[in-house]
């Protein structure tokens, strides 16, 4: 048999040609078919797109919406592509294959879909907005953007925490800021000389005279306990949720209660210790000890 190469070659190339030719009605209708599925896809992510702004959904969630879309539109047009230039593909090989694919990526990425699918559920909630102030275990701060799989938290001072929003998910979140108002408040404890309905008119007053205090809402002073040096109070009033706010009434409430305390001769206590010489109180070795110096003082006598 004789070795003839570069006819073999040349007879490869014209049946390669031949079969693109043949085969070319079939690429012009799977190129048709991604241009359809482009169009549909641009069309489709208009409309939801609409939609979700006009039903003030989040902003990353009409992204993550109009990302699903495409790639859903994509899929399905590439799907029908390769049908139309592989006829010996199936619709069901083609399922299979990204079935058998996205358990493999679902293994490989398990961490990364578990905040993905945390992320989804928390920008559907009402709550936990841009700019409130969370509590969630170790961090605190106010949130500063809500992403798809982490949630920036700027600290109080000043630190950015990324969280991830799986662990936004798991804990329970404290959101300080979910009203405009927040409850405060301050024990005060005075002496047990005093007259407690005084003491207690003397706080009312004070409390009223805060500027950083809610005069529309429920201000409230109780007395709580008789401790071990003091009768107490508690001092309940409404203030700003933001921890500036906060910080600024407590200051303003504890510089207006000592003033006011002060003006009225009220003695706000601090702990003491008593000593007892009774012979009860005295510790036995002690007592003990005494004894025998009074015995050696009388032989000396």
């Amino acid at each position: 048999m004789e070795f003839t190469p570069i006819e073999d070659l040349k007879t490869e190339v014209e049946n390669m040609a031949s079969a693109f030719f043949k085969s070319l009605p079939n690429l012009t209708i799977a190129l048709v078919i991604l241009i359809v599925t482009l169009i549909a896809g641009r069309i489709i992510r208009a409309i939801v797109s609409t939609a979700m702004h006009r039903a003030r959904v989040r902003d990353a969630l009409v992204t993550l919406a109009q990302n699903l879309i495409s790639i859903a539109a994509w899929i399905v047009g590439v799907a029908i592509a390769m049908t139309v230039i592989f006829p010996s593909v199936s619709p069901s090989d083609i399922i299979a294959g990204l079935g058998l694919t996205s358990v493999a990526i679902g293994f490989a990425f398990k961490d990364v879909f578990e905040n993905f699918l945390a992320g989804v559920i928390i920008l559907g909630r009402e709550k936990l907005r841009i700019g409130d102030v969370i509590e969630c275990e170790e961090v605190y701060g106010r949130v500063e953007s809500i992403l798809i799989r982490e949630t920036h938290v700027r600290e109080t001072d000043g630190e950015l925490v990324i969280v991830p929003n799986s662990y936004l998910f798991k804990n329970p979140v404290n959101i300080e800021t979910d009203r405009t108002l927040k409850r405060q408040e301050l024990v005060v404890g005075v002496d047990y000389d005093t007259d407690m309905r005084k003491a207690k008119s003397v706080l009312q007053e004070a409390l009223a005279s805060c500027e950083s205090v809610e005069q529309s809402e429920t201000m409230d002073v109780q007395c709580v306990s008789f401790g071990g040096s003091s009768i107490d109070f508690k001092l309940l009033w409404w203030s700003g949720s933001r921890p500036a706010d906060q910080r600024a009434t407590y200051d303003e409430v504890a510089f207006a209660v000592k003033d006011a305390l002060d003006d009225a001769g009220i003695t706000i206590p601090f702990p003491q210790s008593t000593l007892s010489f009774r012979k009860e109180a005295v510790p036995i070795p002690l007592q003990a000890r005494m004894v025998k110096d009074r015995e050696e003082v009388g032989e000396n006598s």
